[in-house]
């Protein structure tokens, strides 16, 4: 597939009896860590049964288009290209596992790194790319700051640059379709374990739990708030155990187990489609590259812990071994895979970047219905 196919058909219900964890107690769902795909990519064949070859092709390839796209951008910022970029490396599998959950009619409001779920569902390369530089292609018209996309089309809400602002907006779109009847919807919200610490995401907690919204809250618990260690973050044994508080369920899994991600992010979406209510799922994942083009990680972080997560914990690598294994995945196939992503991918920079700037009388577009005088004036000024 490309990035600008629309992700993930209309997943089955979920499968319930077939795990053993979402028939613990409430407690243990959020403390424990819900796995399928195993770091060297043995599995739980009970829990692996529902996933056919078809769709761990289409979850190896999104990861995988994932990863060479954010390559490709962080490229183009360390040249002076672009102005800035937030990769998402090492956490591939709790993007695709989400995104793949999710239904057309669902809406997505993000955080920094949750782009992935955007392409996954049919925001296209061109559209991404042209937001980043932020040039005449972009549908915003430059007017948001980078890594900040939106979609229009696939209910895929612009992200927030204050931290967990965003998850009151969540929970208020499922507030909306609870009181429009919207059976068969629900809203995803993505945070980062730093997130948790803010007023916003206790208030969004409360309102879900006390008014049953259809909204599945997604923590990408990738360890460090910027250069905040997790153990500083929280005194909270676990993210997920938060969510007991507000009455919500409370589910945990390994954010690199794309099936693990999958299921949890499944079970939630269907209950809340049913009108059975919220759901707060943390995702353990770890931040294996810098918090953005920005940072430095180098300076406050053991990378040697940094280099296990990257080699032996690696989402993408954890389910080409699984591939293999089964023949699902060809010798080499790795390879033309990853390289006509990349040709796609550098073939839509070239073109997205000889677009020139936003035309100068969009300046006083979107802001009045009609340009008031003031307006024009100013732009007279400056044309």
């Amino acid at each position: 597939m490309t990035a600008a196919e629309p992700a993930s058909a209309t997943p089955p219900a979920p499968r319930r009896g077939a795990f053993v964890y979402f028939d613990l107690d409430a407690e243990a769902k959020s403390r424990s860590l819900f796995q399928i795909l195993r770091e060297d990519g043995s599995c739980d064949e009970t829990g692996a049964a529902g996933f056919d070859q078809a769709m761990c092709r289409r979850l190896y390839e999104e990861m995988l288009m994932i990863r060479v796209v954010d390559a490709r951008m962080m490229a183009l910022q360390r040249q002076g290209r672009t102005g800035f970029y937030g990769e998402a490396l090492g956490q591939e599998g709790a993007i695709v596992g989400a995104a793949s959950a999710s239904l057309p009619d669902d809406w997505i409001v993000p955080a920094l790194r949750e782009a992935g779920v955007g392409l996954c569902r049919g925001m296209t390369l061109e559209s991404y790319i042209a937001q980043i530089f932020g040039n005449s292609l972009d549908p915003t018209r430059g007017r948001q700051m980078p890594c900040h996309p939106i979609d229009r089309a696939h209910n895929y809400v612009v992200m927030s640059s204050c931290i967990a602002t965003q998850i009151p907006h969540a929970v208020g779109i499922a507030m909306a379709m609870k009181a429009r009847g919207d059976l068969g919807r629900c809203a995803f919200g993505f945070m980062g374990d730093g997130a948790t610490s803010e007023s916003d995401f206790h208030t969004a907690l409360n309102f879900a739990g006390v008014y049953k919204v259809p909204v599945v809250l997604i923590c990408q618990n990738n360890q460090w708030a910027i250069s905040t260690p997790g153990a500083l973050q929280t005194a909270s044994e676990t993210i997920a155990i938060k969510g007991l508080g507000y009455g919500l369920e409370s589910l945990r899994a390994d954010g690199n187990d794309v099936f693990a991600v999958h299921e949890v992010c499944r079970y939630a979406a269907e209950k809340a489609r049913r009108g059975g209510g919220p759901t707060f799922i943390e995702l353990l994942t770890y931040r294996v590259s810098a918090h953005s083009s920005s940072d430095d990680p180098s300076r406050y972080r053991d990378e040697g812990v940094t280099e296990v997560w990257r080699s032996r914990r690696d989402p993408l690598h954890r389910l080409r071994i699984f591939l293999e294994q089964r023949g699902w995945l060809a010798t080499g196939e790795h390879d033309a895979m990853a390289a006509r992503l990349e040709a796609n991918v550098r073939e839509v920079i070239a073109r997205v970047e000889a677009a020139g700037p936003p035309p100068l009388s969009s300046l006083i577009e979107d802001v009045f219905e009609e340009p008031t005088w003031m307006l024009r004036e100013q732009l007279a000024l400056i044309s």
